[in-house]
């Protein structure tokens, strides 16, 4: 049967074509490069601000002010920081860009085919946890509006089971369902999404900076109290204005290449990382502060939480607009930071069984069988079980960086990466099948010869790079690729 008549007969059935030589384990539509480069400029850029601006983004950039440094040294961290966060997020975005592959499978590179699982799985597990616990967060800030617009709703918040009441299920399944909604239509979905859901959220910020101003005559107390630090105390904290800032996007690191595999060209993911990191970011945490500065005014105390602040607000259209606002938010930040991520790992686990559709509402339904409000009350599972599986994402980012850019020099054989006993098949630490590898990294690149050897460079740099958190894999393990 010629290709044509496969695909058209794939076509009929509604299942994928798979092309010749790759395998069923380690292929699907949804994983294979992208064909479509749709994410331009603009949609990187909304995508960053759904990342951005949401109820924790909020009240962190609020939050960075109380450090008891200068405003201004606040501002050049903020500088400092998501200037080195655009850096690093470039590295992904270009190789995303490149290759057209989610991060799963660009992890087969360094770990293998089938190694590749367990970056995977690591990603997968704390985007499904912490999807579960933004959503209820989410559903904790929609009850305090719903009692604020019908207070008879007190009567909700009694009784009810598995550790939350009528009123707080409500509120969590409605807004779990809207997300699953969004992810179940796939990635063209969720870019039309993030391209509504950023500017809207911004459009709300300024509304509320206004009328804060208003509210406050315009005077607003930028003294935001705290110790007088001293000349070293202060180089310190300034260093730790950059350090949250880089931790604040650390997930993200790992897998900014689901996104950046549908944009066109490079120049494209810099120019958005450009506008939706420095410029967006700082920007958002100007205009927190400016809200935060005029709370003080208007009710006597500085309030980083924006739900808090929208609850004092009397008026009812207000608090139904600020609870749309809150849904919208966590719909952004949490299919960006989290679920579009563990749809891919998913998928990567059973390709045949789980596209990115089906991989999504085994996500959801993971977040929600864990009862991420018994998660976040537990600061056992919070701080130290997400925290250790958090310190890997660092290491991982720079083990990938760093054989990508520094020892493979962006020569990677695409077709490989889905061969079950192809070029990317390690067994021992070494690679299974020897022979030439066609490096075509975007189509340039040429042949080099598979060599049998063991680099312990590519660990040490990548864990010197690595955020938070050491390797923890053993140089030895470590397979070895072309060079």
């Amino acid at each position: 049967m010629s290709e044509i008549a496969q695909q058209a007969k794939a076509a009929k059935s509604g299942t994928a074509v798979l092309p010749d030589g790759f395998s069923a384990d380690l292929y699907n539509e949804d994983l294979a490069p992208s064909k479509t480069r749709d994410w331009g400029v603009y949609s990187l850029f909304c995508m960053w601000m759904s990342d951005v601006h949401s109820v924790g983004g909020y009240t962190f950039a609020a939050g960075l002010f109380f450090l008891g440094l200068n405003g201004w040294w606040v501002f050049f961290g903020l500088v400092l920081g998501t200037g080195v966060v655009m850096a690093l997020m470039n590295l992904t975005g270009i190789a995303g860009q490149r290759l057209g592959v989610p991060y799963p499978v660009l992890a087969r590179l360094s770990f293998g085919v089938r190694g590749a699982n367990l970056p995977a799985i690591v990603r997968a597990i704390v985007g499904i946890a912490w999807y579960g616990i933004q959503t209820y967060l989410a559903s904790v800030a929609i009850q305090v509006l719903v009692l604020k617009i019908a207070p008879s709703a007190a009567s909700w918040t009694h009784g009810g089971f598995l550790g939350l009441p009528p009123l707080g299920w409500i509120a969590f399944l409605a807004i779990w369902a809207l997300q699953l909604l969004l992810i179940r239509r796939g990635m063209e979905t969720i870019r039309r999404f993030q391209d509504f859901a950023g500017p809207a959220i911004w459009i709300m910020m300024i509304a509320l900076a206004v009328w804060m101003l208003v509210k406050s005559g315009g005077h607003l107390s930028m003294n935001f109290g705290g110790p007088r630090l001293s000349a070293g105390t202060s180089v310190k904290e300034f260093f730790v204005v950059i350090s949250l800032v880089v931790s604040y996007f650390a997930a993200l690191l790992l897998n900014f290449c689901d996104f950046s595999r549908f944009t066109p060209t490079k120049k494209e993911v810099m120019r958005g990382n450009l506008l939706g990191l420095p410029v967006n970011f700082i920007a958002f945490a100007i205009v927190a502060t400016v809200v935060t500065a005029g709370s003080y005014k208007v009710y006597g105390a500085y309030i980083t939480d924006p739900v808090e602040l929208v609850s004092r607000i009397s008026l009812v259209p207000v608090l139904i607009l600020g609870a749309v606002t809150f849904s919208v938010a966590t719909l952004g930040i949490n299919v960006v930071a989290n679920f579009v991520s563990a749809a891919y790992d998913l998928s990567n686990l059973v390709p045949r069984k789980l596209d990115f559709r089906r991989a999504g509402l085994v996500a959801a339904v993971l977040a929600l069988l864990v009862m991420p409000w018994k998660l976040y009350s537990s600061p056992v599972a919070v701080n130290d079980f997400l925290g250790a599986l958090g310190a890997f994402l660092g290491p991982l980012f720079g083990i990938l960086m760093t054989d990508y850019f520094l020892f493979r020099k962006q020569r990677v054989a695409v077709e490989e990466m889905y061969r079950l006993h192809g070029g990317y098949s390690y067994t021992g630490g070494q690679r299974a099948r020897p022979g030439f590898v066609r490096g075509r990294g975007g189509g340039r690149g040429p042949d080099r010869p598979a060599r049998h050897v063991r680099d312990h460079r590519a660990v040490r740099l990548a864990d010197r790079r690595g955020h938070r958190g050491r390797a923890v894999l053993r140089a030895d393990d470590r397979p070895a690729g072309d060079r």
